[in-house]
């Protein structure tokens, strides 16, 4: 079991008690770890659902659509269950009206699917930076009491008193700077994963876009 020295070295005590002296702030704190954990792994699945694009669909969709099978291509999307499927679908559904509609539906579509990749990310954003000023309102709170304590001491001031109070105190800041810290670098981990999403996305699109422009043979 983990243990942090308290007394120059010679003193141990479990992380685990030294985590539940940092008084009232460590209930929220850990409620802000649990959600942020949560949120990291429920979109890390949602994202590598995601990510897999089958190189072989839009060639399939391509070959529907040269041959005027239409119906085929639309029917092909709706069981990929993928948001360039999705998007794809919405554009064929418009197949017949102006390009620029069909540029429309697909980017409204692709918006659509973006957000529901990213839904809930900002909250994890939220934590990284609420995380650490929460554990400093804890430990301004507790170097109050600590010096609070003091000054009803009287005469009986002893200096293992501050010294308890203030690394008590200190508790919480590093238990928030640990919880955003790892917040942060999830959230921007989870960011760049998003991002070659939507560069694929875009890239998938454009190509299909290109060839409903291109001349009938």
């Amino acid at each position: 079991m983990d243990t942090v020295a308290v007394s120059q070295g010679q003193e141990f005590i479990p992380l685990w008690e030294l985590l539940l002296k940092g008084g009232w702030v460590m209930i929220p704190l850990a409620l802000l770890a649990v959600i942020a954990v949560y949120v990291f792994f429920e979109r890390l699945f949602v994202i590598q659902a995601a990510s897999k694009m089958d190189p072989t669909f839009l060639n399939n969709v391509k070959d529907l659509v040269y041959q005027g099978n239409i119906d085929g291509a639309i029917t092909l999307c709706k069981n990929t269950d993928t948001p360039l499927a999705r998007i794809l679908e919405k554009g064929l559904k418009r197949l017949g009206k102006p390009i620029k509609h069909i540029e429309a539906a697909i980017e409204n579509a692709a918006k659509l699917e973006i957000a529901r990749i990213e839904k809930n990310l900002s909250t994890l954003a939220t934590i990284s930076g609420a995380a650490p000023m929460l554990g400093f309102l804890g430990t301004v709170t507790g170097m109050i009491q600590a010096f609070f304590k003091i000054s009803t001491a009287g005469q009986n001031v002893d200096p293992a008193m501050l010294a308890g109070g203030i690394y008590e105190a200190l508790i919480t800041t590093a238990t928030g700077l640990a919880i955003g810290i790892i917040s942060y670098v999830g959230y921007n981990f989870l960011v760049s994963r998003i991002e070659s999403i939507v560069y694929h996305i875009e890239l998938y699109a454009m190509d299909f876009l290109d060839m409903l422009q291109e001349p009938v043979k």
